[in-house]
This record gives structure tokens, C-alpha cells and sequence, in this order.
């Protein structure tokens, strides 16, 4: 069992912050240890200084089982009594219901929880596990959450994307946390203080950009309830690599991308498929890209299998090593796993606990994985070093955490690699660079409230 004393002193740092401050943001790269951090400090909050009695956690679902899992690795956390109130309404009901010192909730069931007991509301801190979940202030868990919010004394948030779309994410976050006392009440306030519409249509504003010094002065504003801590700053990570491996169609092939790129409609011999918006032809330009599309019926005709013939390639050249292999589309999995097994590749989808135990102990030698489902929380680091994205995705958060969970404390490999698939010409080349773009404004905001930790490792 892990005593204090193991702990790192960026750890500790981050978790007497916690206990300082009754409202705080602690702005965590992947795989730093918020969650030992945070419970860290609920246990001296708890048990030293007496000033809560119980404590909400709202984390994506998957994330769950981790906080328990640390709870019985530290021998200062023994005997805090947990509850994980997921599944059904009456297994969350029940677990709502036992006595315990820690309440682990699922943030999509968060208006169900503040429907039936904002009247009779038990806790007195609150954890929100990823705090860019809400980023939205039109979305329902944001509006319910606020309603409850002044019912507690204590708020933590934890997020190591804090960001992801750009400086507008945080007014609803920081509203969470400091009832507005530094970003502002309400929306439009903050828009008009430190934005100034950027792409517009008459009235219509579809996108606002920074004001000239804007940033500085938001930083500035949410400094003092804020840590942000790097990996790279404060533990030996390993060397990560991320390059490009790029494919290209040929021409016939690229026509058909170029047609429904041009006419937003495609007529093929196996169906009509059609593009109604904007959005709706990004995905369908993101699928040609990776070689197959859904048409209107909802079958699927390939396109190509350049993507294919390149992940066979990079799967031949790790020579056995273990690799993860990222998909977006139903249609690109099943084309990965048809692949693999006409070339006598074993692979699995990591998506169960048993799935997860056999990659990290090296029982797989490639995993399947969706962002959506492994970008929180797993811990992969045991089982392999390379991650090759065979289809991006728009979300940086994803993006971030999915790599994260190869590059992080604990990778036994002294080089992690990020391979992406790239098909040339095509939609893929502005995904990357988009994701490439929005990770400068997310490292400027993680440099500029980064902690002052001296000596501390």
C-alpha cells in the first residue's frame, strides 16, 4: 500500500491548494494524478480539519471505478467510506442512500440528481472530474448544477483541458466555481468585456475572437483559484513523437471526394449519399477520407483502402510491439478488424475492465479504441508505447486525453509515438491542423496560471 511520504511534492503542493482555497481549478496534464491529489485533500479537509461531512464527485462514468481504485492504494485514505451511485435510478437511489464520507455520480445523470434532492441536498463539497464537461451554459447539467451550487461550501474542479474550444469554455466553468466573482454573471458580459465578434452574417455572430490583451487579463483574473501543473514540468516523462504518416488516393478516387465535396450530393453505384449542412459534409468527408462512407440508407461503400494498407504497414514495421489503434466510424472498425484478421493479426476492442487488464499486461497486440470511450481515465501505459490514429476526430479534448492515456506517469517506455493517418488532400490536413491550433491556446492558458512549485518534484 502507497504511504504520503510517496507522494510527489507537486502533488502535495496541489493538494494543500485544495484545502486553502474554498473554490479552485486545478489544471492537471493527463496522467499527473488529480485524482490523489484531490482526495488527498478531502481527507484532511475530513478527518484534520473537520470543516466538510460529505463530498459529491461528478465524473464521466468510466472514471468511476479509478476513484475507487485509489482509494484502496494510499494507506492515509483507509477507512474513507465511498459510495458509486451509477446504473438504474434505484441502484443510484440506493447508493445515494448509504452512509459514506465520498458520493461518486455519473455527470449525465446530474439533472435527475438535482431534480429529485436540490430540497434535500447532503453535500457540502463538490468535485467536478472534468471540468471542461461543463463548459456549456445551455447545457442542461450546467443550468441544473447552478441551481445547487450556492448549497455548497467547497468546489474542486479538475480538468487537463480546460480550453479545448478556446477562451469562451471558461466563463460557464469559472460561473461553476466562483459564482461568477471573476469571469462575470452572465455571458454576455464576458463576451462584451474581453471578445469582439468574429465571423458574422448582418446580426448574426457565429464566432467571437479575443480582444488585444485579452487573454492576459482573464489570466490574470483567475490566477489566484487556479493551478496548473505539466507532466513535462514536474515528472521525467518519456519522449513523445507525434508525426504525420500520409496516404494519397488515386485520382479516380479523389474525384469522388472532390464531387461530393462540390455538389454536397453523390450518386455511386451503391447508393445516394448526400450532405444536407456544413457539419454534415465534414463527417462525410472525414469517413471518404479514412476509405467508406455511409449513403443516405445507411449502407456502407468503401471508397478506397489506403488507410488500410498503411495501418497494416505501421502494425508490420512496430515489429510485435503492442499497438493502440484509434477509430471514429462504426464502418472503420469493422474495415480495421476485417483487415486484421485476413492477415492474421490478433487484436480487441479495449472497452471492458478484462479488455484493459490483457493490454496492460501485454496480452493484446493491438487494441481498438474510440475516443469517446476511452478518452477519460484509462489506464494504459502498461501495455505499449505507439498510438496510430486511423481517423481524427474535431475534439481536442478527446484528442489530448486518448493520447494521454499512452503518454502518461508510469509509461515504462523511454518514447511514446503518435502516429496519424493523413490522407492527403483532404479533410484530414485541416482536422490536424485545427487540433494543432487550438493546443497553442491551451498551452498558453496552462503556461500562464502554471503553479510555482520552486523545487518540487
Amino acid at each position: 500500500m502507497l504511504t504520503p511520504e510517496q507522494l510527489h511534492g507537486y502533488q502535495r503542493y496541489a493538494a494543500d491548494f485544495i484545502v486553502e482555497h474554498s473554490a479552485s481549478a486545478i489544471l492537471l496534464d493527463c496522467g499527473c494524478g488529480k485524482t490523489i491529489i484531490t482526495l488527498t485533500a478531502i481527507e484532511a479537509l475530513l478527518r484534520d480539519r473537520f470543516e466538510i461531512s460529505r463530498v459529491l464527485v461528478i465524473c464521466p462514468i468510466r472514471v468511476a471505478q479509478v476513484w475507487a481504485e485509489e482509494l484502496s492504494k494510499w494507506s492515509h485514505l483507509r477507512g474513507l467510506r465511498y459510495s458509486i451511485a451509477v446504473g438504474t435510478e434505484s441502484q443510484r437511489r440506493y447508493a445515494l442512500g448509504v452512509d459514506a464520507d465520498i458520493y461518486i455520480v455519473n455527470r449525465d445523470v446530474v439533472p435527475w440528481l438535482v431534480e429529485n434532492y436540490a430540497g434535500n441536498w447532503r453535500w457540502d463539497m463538490l468535485v467536478l472530474d472534468e471540468l471542461s464537461s461543463f463548459k456549456n451554459p445551455q447545457a442542461k447539467r450546467f443550468k441544473a448544477l447552478l441551481k445547487v451550487r450556492p448549497k455548497v461550501r467547497r468546489i474542486v474542479g479538475l480538468t487537463g483541458t480546460p480550453s479545448s474550444n478556446g477562451l469562451m469554455d471558461l466563463w460557464a466553468e469559472y460561473r461553476l466555481l466562483d459564482l461568477g466573482d471573476r469571469l462575470g454573471k452572465f455571458i454576455g458580459g464576458y463576451r462584451s468585456q474581453y471578445f469582439r465578434p468574429d465571423k458574422t452574417n448582418g446580426i448574426i455572430v457565429y464566432s467571437y475572437k479575443p480582444l488585444p490583451g485579452a487573454e492576459e487579463r482573464i489570466y490574470n483574473r483567475i490566477a489566484d483559484m487556479t493551478v496548473s501543473i505539466r507532466c513535462t514540468d514536474v515528472l521525467r516523462m518519456p519522449e513523445l513523437i507525434s508525426v504525420p504518416y500520409e496516404v494519397s488516393m488515386s485520382g479516380e478516387e479523389k474525384d469522388v471526394y472532390t464531387r461530393l465535396k462540390q455538389d454536397l450530393i453523390l450518386s455511386l453505384p451503391d447508393g445516394e449519399v448526400t450532405a444536407s449542412n456544413a457539419a454534415a459534409l465534414s463527417g462525410k468527408l472525414s469517413q471518404m477520407s479514412n476509405g467508406a462512407v455511409y449513403t443516405d440508407d445507411g449502407d456502407v461503400v468503401t471508397i478506397h483502402s489506403r488507410k488500410l494498407d498503411a495501418l497494416e504497414d505501421l502494425i508490420e514495421a512496430a515489429n510485435g510491439k503492442p499497438v493502440l489503434v484509434a477509430y471514429w466510424f462504426k464502418h472503420d472498425y469493422d474495415r480495421i478488424t476485417e483487415r486484421l484478421r485476413s492477415i492474421g493479426v490478433r487484436y480487441a476492442k479495449i472497452d471492458t475492465e478484462e479488455s484493459i487488464s490483457r493490454w496492460n499486461r501485454k496480452m493484446i497486440p493491438v487494441g481498438l479504441i474510440h475516443p469517446a470511450s476511452a478518452g477519460h481515465g484509462l489506464n494504459l501505459q502498461a501495455g505499449g508505447s505507439t498510438l496510430i490514429w486511423f481517423g481524427l476526430t474535431w475534439s481536442l479534448e478527446l484528442y489530448i486525453q486518448t493520447n494521454a492515456r499512452l503518454w502518461r506517469q508510469g509509461q515504462v517506455s523511454s518514447t511514446v509515438v503518435i502516429q496519424h493517418i493523413v490522407t492527403k488532400g483532404t479533410v484530414d490536413e485541416r482536422i490536424l491542423k485545427a487540433l494543432q491550433q487550438k493546443e497553442v491556446t491551451q498551452d498558453a492558458l496552462m503556461d500562464a496560471v502554471k503553479a510555482q512549485l520552486g523545487g518540487a518534484s
